[in-house]
């Protein structure tokens, strides 16, 4: 693929194969070159497991020390009597079965939907509309909770979710290139952190193989677990 001048320059300031330790990590991707967005910086970490293996599949979420910079349009099924606290912590509709329904028929207009166990009966029939988008509440990813209101809230802020690929990595975006060092290196460890945290007891081996750190139109810079 072929790459502009400001790519190539900052390829320069990145020694190729080098371990960087993670704040002089951060510390490069900082210092690239701007662009006119704020560009995401999302981490990507390569897992030392067999992803064709259900009981080693690494899914969760993550609540950031200072969250992702993007607030997510957020829905939630549940019962009037929580509906006020899920509005009241921002969740840009509310409903039991009539929302279900506006969603079957097409409605999208959102990023992250909750659900209250006592409405998945109704919420189960989404699975097909839902599933292939990543949108279908999941115990796993604290998206079906009695709790609406607490997961509206931390899912607006910027929660995150997570879940390996085939090739056996997650990823997942830690803020903006205009985050200070501190606050990305704050996101970052907290990240891997739990991913290290919720290790499969079925792993073999070396668990946290690579870590790269790299904004929307940067270059990735390795960074190191500890």
């Amino acid at each position: 693929m072929k790459r502009g001048k400001r790519y190539a320059a900052d390829m320069k300031k990145v020694e190729e194969g080098k371990v960087y330790p993670l704040p002089e990590a951060v510390k490069i991707v900082k210092s690239f070159t701007p662009t006119k967005n704020d560009q995401t910086i999302d981490v990507c970490i390569h897992l030392g497991i067999d992803a064709k293996q259900t009981d080693q599949t690494v899914r969760g979420s993550v609540s950031l020390p200072h969250g992702t910079g993007a607030k997510k349009r957020v829905i939630a099924f549940c019962n009037p009597d929580k509906a006020a606290a899920a509005k009241e912590a921002g969740a840009v509709e509310v409903g039991g079965e009539e929302l279900v329904k506006r969603v079957e028929e097409g409605w999208m207009d959102f990023d992250v939907a909750v659900a209250d166990p006592a409405l998945m009966r109704f919420v189960g029939r989404l699975g097909k509309v839902l599933g292939p988008r990543g949108l279908m509440p999941s115990p796993k990813a604290g998206t079906v909770t009695p709790d609406v209101a607490t997961a509206v809230r931390e899912y607006t802020a910027g929660k995150v979710n997570f879940k390996n690929d085939a090739g056996g990595n997650v990823q997942a975006p830690v803020g903006k290139l205009s985050f200070s060092e501190e606050q990305l290196a704050d996101n970052i460890k907290a990240f891997v952190d739990t991913i290290v945290r919720i290790k499969p007891s079925s792993a073999r081996g070396q668990y946290i193989k690579k870590i790269s750190i790299a904004g929307t139109m940067t270059p990735g810079v390795l960074a190191a677990a500890e």
